[in-house]
């Protein structure tokens, strides 16, 4: 059974994030799972300091995570986790991981399993904190940002950010 979400830790925290998108093909105006992302944090009243759209290549994407790290609550990136030879999101940004979180990683794929079947084995999607904040890695397909979103990062985003001690968490204030 589910935590009630409104009396779990952090329920009502509004952190500070930066989403981006790691793809070599789109550009803001066609990046629909960057759209996505926002739309959802901003939904639930968290807010995106940043957002950009950068080549698949590890070496921009471990230093855009890095900057969003030192800046903000956390970084959600999106596309370049499949098995593709550009696919370098993972390689990026796990050596920036203090703590991986397995089980969003094994959540994440069992519940793509359900909507997809096996072809859920091929994403290599990995949530962890580095320097004492959250970095969500999501495939590139709208599909995948939004059951990621809704079932599993929207949910926790809060109760992370309580654990962490973020600045940004505005708990028992209405």
């Amino acid at each position: 059974m589910a935590v009630n979400e409104h009396h779990r830790h952090g329920a009502h925290a509004h952190l500070k994030l930066a989403v981006i998108t790691a793809s070599d093909t789109r550009d803001a105006a066609s990046d629909e799972s960057g759209r996505l992302i926002r739309e959802l944090l901003e939904g639930a009243d968290h807010r995106v300091m940043h957002y950009e759209v950068l080549p698949d290549t590890p070496e921009r994407i471990a230093e855009a995570v890095r900057k969003g790290v030192r800046e903000f609550d956390g970084v959600i990136i999106n596309g370049g986790t499949g098995i593709a030879a550009r696919d370098s999101t993972i390689e990026a940004i796990r050596p920036l991981i203090d703590k991986e979180l397995e089980g969003f990683g094994e959540l994440f794929r069992a519940l793509s399993y359900q909507e997809i079947g096996s072809a859920a084995f091929l994403s290599r999607a990995l949530a962890g904190i580095s320097e004492g904040k959250i970095i969500v890695a999501l495939p590139g397909s709208p599909n995948a940002c939004r059951l990621a979103m809704e079932k599993l990062i929207l949910p926790e985003l809060g109760h992370m950010a309580h654990l962490l001690g973020l600045a940004s968490t505005h708990d028992h204030q209405h």
